[in-house]
């Protein structure tokens, strides 16, 4: 049965027409049941497809009847429907006949058959293009030759349609004539048609069917030349149509716009513009046109809303927008489309605000406001509706009193109109308050957000495009180049022409948009909607920049950026930018004139903060809003997520959020971070709690901002850091001439930015530190300079522990250049930034102190760079630094950095700022020296290779290596520079700075020399040692005398050192002997430099100045010095004696000549024995032998210095007064003892001439007196009689001398009598002390002086000279011991000269100062004497000795016959004991001349003899008182005188006539003494009478007796051939002169008289033998 179907159903639709017959016939009976029955038939037969196209003209014949007879209308529509839509049988004419039924019940009576006939229509109409459509279907595979047609005949011949086709075209055709009220071509049979239902058909044509008009050039054909001229045409009344002109102005009445047609021709237009946009270019242009003129404020309320919503639907379509702008902006001559329509939005947006919408009746009642002419202000509180008590806002835009609420309207990104789809509503619908303003908000929005999405789009795809290409060009392969760079340029091509599209659009739209939105920014209310319009500000601020567009780029961002800030807030950056030239003035675009409105002040928002304007001048107050807020969070975005396209508007962000900053009270924190703070000045900054949670979010995004630099590339990175600079320059410039506080914001972020950007620092460092240097950190402003000296260190520490790569030790170019501006920073003069600077060296060192490696002289340098002016607190951190890097870093750097090191170290001694840092600095350098020795290898290695290097580049370059103390070896240099810095402190103002100095130099020297090279030395004497004692002497010469009150602060000066001079003196004697030392310790070292000689002379020059200057304790310390490089005081050391002497052929005793003298514990050695300067040598240096001769130089030059000293210093001034300089005895007894040593050395040469020199000295120096306050540390008590050390240190030289002449050659013994006179001139002293000049003083000479003498008001004290001249006596005696036969002695009169000298004290006898000298003299004599004489003797007949003779008789007259009388405490015992030496004296007469006196002259012996004779009686004291008469008369003395007389006289051994001689004159002598004593007895006698006469003269009678009985005695006892007859005879002839004496009256003299007369009785008897006479 199932197979059979098919041919059962095509056999019915063969019959059809047979089989439809019948149901036709019961249509026609028009009886309603069998009506609809047959319908329901003939529909059933339908469905089944199984009627033939005859059948079916048949039925639509028999439907029309029906229609005509309006029966079963309904079912009639259902039959055309199923008729038409199950099968394709229907054409042509019966398809129109059908159609035209649908049409004809459309417009009958019954509502339900209108609508359902309507709907009819409208399906049977798609279904007519349904079916051509899957005609194309069919059909699509069959290319067909198109037929050319003549494009302009006015109905297209559509023959070369295919039947479904034609139908659809002559069914379009007709639509478009019946809407124009044309008659219809095919549709035959029309009665009524209304104009809305011709375009809702129209409408729904076009928009189902686009490919149908697009594909067949029929159809194109209809568009252009039939709907484009209607819709025009039927858009007139809209055009012409103004609101609220007068009719009377036109002549033609002019037809009301019809709000259904014109509503259904905009939905025409959108389809039209839509679908067929490229078809239609021209005519889009007009339609486009017109929806802009349908906006102009003149135009209907509701037909501007319908317009709005038309603009919106192609606002939502970017890729239309687009054609727009190509087809027509780009274009010469064609209107800018796209311009006008953004521009058109803006002005409608703005009219909205301006002009209320007074045409619409519904408003104005609303109102209540009949004034229609005047605006109409919405009531105040429209905006709020009251809510159970409460109010909510609605969202709205509120502009100078015009509020505008925002309605709902439509989900973002589509074109939901409500008003163009109103098509049920034939009068102008009322359109609410705001609805027009929300569509026209909605299209700005749709339209941003449209085109920034479409062009970043296709801009990320060129993008990839382009590195995929890249990529793909860098490949390889040959082949496939040459295509592929094909394909690139056309790429760049494509690229071009897009790039020129998207720039041309922005360009058309940015003006109109940011116009709108700035004014809707400042109205909105709401802060959602606000929030659009910012992002649609913000993303095409973006676009922009991507593009490059500046203009309109710096204009949305100042849009953003005048957002941010308070209204009116002056901020130049924002008015002075390009964007400027867009505030306040009206464009004219196209005829459109769009007004920018500047933001009005007053806005209903919330006020969220008030604070501080940045300006110079405060100005009050400012408040931001919420939406202040909310800007800057946008603008906060935009940098954030766009800063790589900001470029130079960087400086409008961030000049904006600088003042926002400000505002909001935030401030730097460590890192550039902002935190919240408290303003400083000022009403405090007040923020309500809503801000302020809101603060730290804001002050974080700012933060990442700047984090997010570092993905910024690098020319944004340099817009960036530019646009902080100037930004920072503003603020200084407005932080200059007040101390206010600035703002920090730019430094803060320039810090942020550099520390985030570390890993690419170099690209920034130099614009950044540059900025920071030059400008930030030298701003008066205390404050700015700190942050910005902080931000610099924060800097340089951050990039110096960056982890770079390659690592900073592998790149020491970065490294220099990180550390620079740590340099740069040394001059700025702000201490406060110098102590930032310093700070960070000090954490440098500490954390990468190990690894700066070539930055060491940098960070030296900084140190170096402080200067004295600076202020403590400067100079100790510095110093802090450098106590670091001499404790631990100096193994660390490299070696050419320690002579930096050591020049800084060196000038922080010389600060004097702080006295402990001076000190300190020179401990610094004696560590610095340590480490110097100990490491020495290692530097001098690394230093001569450095030195290589260098000279290489330097002879490459053809100049000069210059360092200091060239050509010294490089380590030598560095302790040259080293010795040189402490050189410089030894002169130092401060004495505490100068001691610690030299102490420290000199132990270096001593402690470190033996490293330099031998050449070295040279320079260290000259250029060191020598440069320093010259300044020295210098200084010292011309220091100031004044006393100085106190050494600063409480410290108390000792009076040694209260004067600049004696401070200076501590110095010079420091450094004098510093250099004494090194030239003697390193004698062997220096001797074989060249010019040692030279050396030599010089230090024996500033010796002589030190020694001369008049001041004690240098010049003693120049002796000392003296001294020491003779050699004298440092004794052997053990350590330095040769194990075995010296192999060296060499005569010893010239080099070791040990010497002592007499009181000289010491034994005076010299110690720079070939022995010891083998000790020195290593074994393997061979020993340095100088050459004798030129030693022998040396020594001479030494002593010619010691006689200038000499001669000088004891030369006794001319004047006196309280200031005269006379040196000391330590001075002078160091001179003298200077004096053995360096006679050692001299002796071969030294002649008569030095002799004098020498003597002249001696004596000067002796003569030299004693100041009286030093006078009791000196002089002995006076109970002791010693030598002082000065006279010790003559007589030693002295005896030196004499040793020396002792063993020395016979040419030297003649000096014997110098050395004599010179001894015999301080025998003198004992008596006659020396004058020095014409100064007075006191003597204290005087053996028994009291003590107080010593403080005497004489300003100077003589010595005690006794004890020295004895001394000297001593010497002269033991000396004359030695040397009384040496020829010299004999023939300079040696003898006669002491006995000359001696007479002088022995003649004073008790008038002598002291006591001793007298006994002294007398013993000295008789010593003397008794070795003299002999030799006088021997060499009488020379007459050598004739002189002598005198002299010694008078002496011996003098002292034993005294003028001085004895003083009267003198006792017995002590006189006594003085008679014994006067025997003595006589004992010597009588063993050592009388027995001689043929070897002496006559006259010699006759005044002995007389002088015996004096002595036998005259030799009483008269001053004896009568009780001590017995014992005081000398008896001893005369009976010794006498008995000499007598033995002389009967002396049996007459050898010679001479001898006779001598006896008789003793005898006639004491006979005639005795005859005149007796004889002036009697006559006193005779004429006193009774009274008694004197006891002298009775004692003296009483002697005479006792002679005379002694006498004769002495004559009984002789040979008798021995005594002259003459003698016998004066003997007799007394008799009778004694017998005239018994008269007298005393009974003393009687008994004497007695005993004298008693042996007279031997004469009684003449004798028996005859007398021989003795005479010749």
């Amino acid at each position: 049965m199932q197979e059979e179907i098919p041919t059962c159903q095509r056999a019915l639709k063969e019959n059809s027409s047979e089989v439809v017959q019948p149901f036709l016939m019961g249509c026609g009976t028009k009886e309603p049941k069998i009506t609809q029955l047959c319908l329901t038939a003939i529909q059933r037969l339908m469905s089944h497809e199984v009627v033939s196209e005859t059948a079916a003209g048949n039925i639509i014949n028999m439907l029309w009847q029906l229609m005509e007879n309006s029966l079963e209308e309904l079912k009639l529509l259902q039959t055309v429907l199923v008729l038409l839509t199950t099968n394709t049988v229907v054409h042509d004419e019966s398809l129109s006949k059908a159609i035209v039924l649908c049409f004809r019940l459309h417009f009958t009576k019954d509502n339900i058959t209108n609508n359902t006939a309507a709907a009819t229509v409208r399906q049977v109409v798609t279904v007519v293009f349904e079916r051509m459509v899957a005609e194309d279907e069919r059909h699509r595979d069959i290319i067909e030759q198109p037929v050319l047609v003549q494009g302009n005949s006015n109905r297209r011949s559509v023959s070369t349609l295919k039947p479904c086709a034609k139908d659809a075209y002559m069914l379009f055709q007709d639509l478009c004539q019946l809407v124009n009220a044309d008659a219809p071509y095919w549709l035959v049979g029309m009665t009524e048609m209304t104009r809305t239902f011709g375009l809702e058909l129209l409408e729904s044509v076009l928009n189902d069917f686009p490919q149908v008009f697009l594909q067949h050039q029929e159809f194109s054909f209809l568009l252009k030349e039939r709907v484009c001229p209607l819709v025009i045409k039927l858009f007139s009344p809209n055009i012409k149509f103004r609101q609220g002109s007068s009719s009377s102005s036109s002549p033609a009445p002019v037809e009301k716009p019809y709000f259904p047609i014109c509503m259904r021709l905009l939905r025409v237009v959108s389809v039209l513009i839509k679908q067929f946009y490229s078809l239609l270019v021209t005519e889009c242009e007009i339609f486009l046109s017109l929806l802009v003129k349908f906006l102009d404020a003149d135009k209907p309320q509701w037909l501007r809303a319908v317009a709005v919503e038309s603009i919106h639907r192609l606002c939502v379509q970017p890729q239309l927008l687009r054609s727009f702008c190509q087809s027509y902006d780009m274009k010469q001559h064609s209107t800018k489309v796209f311009r006008d329509i953004v521009n058109a939005l803006g002005s409608f947006i703005q009219s909205l605000f301006l002009v209320p919408p007074t045409g619409n009746p519904a408003t104005t009642n609303q109102a209540g406001n009949n004034n229609s002419g005047g605006p109409v202000s919405a009531p105040a509180n429209s905006g709020m509706l009251g809510i159970g008590g409460g109010v909510t806002l609605l969202p709205a835009f509120e502009y100078r009193g015009t509020w505008i609420p925002i309605l709902t309207i439509t989900v973002q990104g589509s074109a939901k109109a409500t008003y163009l789809e109103m098509l049920d509503k034939v009068e102008p619908p009322t359109i609410p308050e705001g609805y027009a303003m929300s569509v026209a908000f909605h299209c700005l929005l749709d339209l941003v957000r449209g085109i920034t999405s479409m062009i970043e789009g296709e801009l990320g795809e060129v993008e990839t495009e382009c590195q995929t290409t890249t990529e793909a060009a860098s490949s390889p392969t040959q082949s496939s180049e040459q295509q592929e760079l094909q394909s690139t340029s056309d790429q760049m091509d494509k690229e071009k022409v897009s790039r020129a599209v998207w720039e041309e659009m922005v360009n058309a739209c940015w003006c109109g948009l940011l116009a709108a939105l700035s004014l809707l920014l400042d109205a909105s209310t709401d802060e959602a909607a606000t929030e659009n319009i910012l992002k649609a500000e913000l993303t095409m601020a973006a676009l922009c920049g991507r593009l490059g567009l500046v203009t309109s780029r710096d204009a949305f961002i100042t849009a953003i950026c005048k957002g941010s800030l308070p209204p009116h807030y002056a901020l130049t950056v924002l008015n002075t930018t390009t964007a400027a030239t867009l505030s306040n003035k009206s464009y004219s675009i196209q005829g459109q004139s769009v007004m920018m409105i500047s933001p009005s002040s007053e806005s209903h928002q919330q006020v969220v903060a008030v604070g501080q304007p940045l300006a110079v001048q405060p100005q009050g107050t400012v408040m931001l809003t919420s939406k202040n807020i909310q800007c800057m969070r946008t603008l906060l975005n935009l940098a954030h997520c766009h800063g790589a396209v900001l470029g130079t508007s960087w400086q409008l962000v961030l000049a904006t959020l600088q003042h926002l900053v400000w505002i909001l009270g935030l401030k730097p924190s460590s890192g550039g971070a902002l935190k919240p703070g408290r303003a400083v000045e000022g009403p405090s900054t007040v923020l309500t709690t809503a801000v302020m949670t809101d603060l730290p979010v804001i002050s974080n995004i700012l933060s990442r901002l700047f984090e997010s630099s570092q993905y910024l590339d690098d020319v944004s990175l340099h817009h960036l850091i530019n646009a902080l600079c100037s930004l920072s320059l503003e603020a200084m410039d407005m932080a200059y001439g007040n101390n206010k506080e600035p703002s920090l914001f730019a430094v803060a972020k320039l810090l942020e930015t550099g520390l985030v950007n570390m890993h690419r620092i170099e690209i920034l460092w130099r614009p950044l530190t540059g900025h920071l240097l030059e400008k930030v950190c030298q701003h008066p402003n205390s404050r700015m300079r700190e942050w910005g000296a902080e931000a610099l260190t924060s800097l340089i520490k951050a990039g110096l522990t960056f982890n770079h790569d390659p690592p900073l030790s592998q790149n020491q170019r970065l490294q220099l250049l990180l550390l620079n501006p740590l340099k740069e920073m040394s001059s700025i003069n702000h201490p406060d930034i110098r102590l930032k600077q310093l700070e960070c060296v000090l954490q440098i060192l500490q954390s990468q102190g190990d690894s700066l490696g070539p930055g060491w002289p940098l960070v030296l340098g900084v140190m170096g760079a402080i200067r004295n002016d600076q202020g403590e607190s400067l100079i100790r951190t510095a110093f802090q630094c450098l106590q670091l890097v001499v404790t631990d870093f100096l193994p660390t750097m490299p070696c050419t950095c320690l002579q930096i090191v050591v020049d800084v170290a060196g000038s922080f001694g010389l600060h004097n700022q702080e006295l402990n840092i001076s000190l300190t600095s020179i401990g610094l350098l004696w560590n610095i020296s340590d480490y110097f020795f100990q490491r020495g290898e290692t530097i001098e290695k690394e230093l001569n290779k450095e030195e290589a290097a260098q000279q290489k580049q330097a002879e490459e370059k053809g100049v000069v290596l210059n360092r200091p103390f060239h050509p010294a070896p490089p380590f030598d240099c560095l302790w040259l520079c080293l010795y040189a810095k402490l050189g410089e402190l030894c002169v130092d103002p401060r004495p505490a700075v100068r001691k610690s100095a030299g102490q420290t130099l000199f132990s270096t020297i001593g402690a470190h020399g033996t490293l330099l090279q031998h050449s070295t030395w040279h320079t260290v004497i000259w250029k060191v040692l020598f440069h320093l004692l010259d300044r020295v002497r210098e200084s010292s010469t011309t220091a100031d005398k004044e006393k100085i009150e106190s050494g600063g602060g409480n410290i108390l000066i000792h009076h040694s050192r209260d004067t600049a001079e004696k401070q200076w003196a501590e110095t010079w004697v420091l450094t004098l002997a510093g250099v004494a030392r090194i030239f003697n310790t390193r004698r062997y070292l220096l001797q074989p430099l060249g010019d040692f000689s030279r050396a030599w002379d010089v230090l024996l020059d500033h010796i002589q100045s030190a020694a001369l200057s008049k001041n004690n304790e240098v010049s003693l310390a120049a002796l000392k010095s003296f001294q020491e490089i003779l050699q004298i005081v440092s004794p052997v050391r053990d350590s330095d004696k040769p194990e075995t002497p010296p192999a060296v052929n060499v005569p010893v005793p010239v080099l070791l000549g040990s010497i002592s003298g007499p009181g000289l514990s010491r034994p005076f050695v010299r110690t720079d024995s070939i022995g010891d300067r083998l000790g020195r040598y290593n074994s393997s240096e061979p020993p340095v032998v100088t050459d004798e001769l030129e030693d022998l130089n040396l020594w001479w030059a030494a002593w010619s210095t010691w006689y200038r000293i000499g001669s000088e210093s004891t030369k006794p001034p001319v004047t006196f007064d309280k200031l005269t300089f006379i040196p000391s005895q330590p001075f002078l007894t160091a001179l003298i003892q200077i004096f053995p040593a360096l006679y050692q050395h001299i002796k071969t040469g030294f002649n008569m001439d030095d002799l004098q020199k020498l003597g002249v000295i001696l004596h000067s120096a002796v003569s030299v007196p004693i100041s009286s306050d030093a006078s009791p540390f000196i002089l002995p008590s006076y109970t002791e009689a010693v030598l002082t050390s000065l006279q010790e240190a003559v007589l030693t030289a002295l005896d030196v001398l004499q040793k020396a002449i002792c063993v020395g050659p016979e040419n030297m013994q003649i000096m014997y009598p110098a050395i004599f006179d010179q001894l015999l001139a301080f025998v003198e002293f004992s008596c006659k002390p020396p004058q020095y000049g014409q100064l007075e003083t006191k003597h204290i000479a005087n053996a028994k002086y009291n003590q107080i003498q010593l403080f005497a008001p004489a300003e100077w004290v003589a010595l005690n000279y006794v004890p020295f001249a004895e001394r000297s006596l001593e010497v002269v005696v033991d000396l004359y011991q030695k040397t009384a036969c040496h020829k010299a002695v004999v023939n300079e009169k040696v003898l006669q000269n002491i006995i000359k000298t001696l007479r002088v004290p022995l003649s004073l006898k008790y008038s002598c100062p002291s006591e001793s000298t007298w006994k002294l003299a007398v013993s000295s004599l008789l010593k003397v004497l008794s070795i003299g004489l002999p030799v006088a003797r021997q060499h009488a007949s020379s007459g050598k000795f004739d002189s002598m003779w005198p002299e010694l008789a008078n002496t011996f007259e003098d002292f034993l016959f005294t003028k001085s009388i004895p003083p009267d405490n003198l006792s017995i015992q002590e006189f006594q004991r003085n008679e014994s030496i006067d025997v003595e004296v006589v004992q010597l007469i009588s063993t050592e001349i009388l027995p001689y006196a043929n070897f002496i002259p006559k006259e010699f012996v006759g005044q002995i003899m007389t002088m015996l004779n004096k002595g036998s009686i005259h030799s009483q004291s008269s001053s004896f008182t009568e009780a001590e008469i017995d014992i005081r008369l000398r008896e001893e003395f005369s009976k010794m005188c006498f008995e000499t007389l007598l033995q002389f006289s009967f002396s049996n051994k007459v050898t010679t006539p001479q001898e006779g001689y001598i006896s008789r004159m003793a005898l006639s002598v004491l006979l005639k003494r005795s005859q005149d004593v007796l004889h002036r007895y009697i006559e006193d006698e005779r004429l006193s009478g009774k009274c008694p006469l004197p006891r002298q003269q009775v004692t003296e009678i009483i002697f005479v007796l006792k002679a005379v009985s002694t006498l004769i005695d002495s004559l009984k006892k002789t040979q008798p051939e021995n005594v002259d007859g003459n003698t016998w005879a004066q003997v007799i002839a007394l008799y009778p002169t004694l017998v005239e004496c018994i008269t007298c009256s005393s009974a003393e003299v009687c008994s004497a008289l007695k005993e004298a007369l008693v042996p007279f009785k031997d004469f009684m008897q003449p004798p028996a033998s005859k007398v021989q006479n003795g005479e010749s």
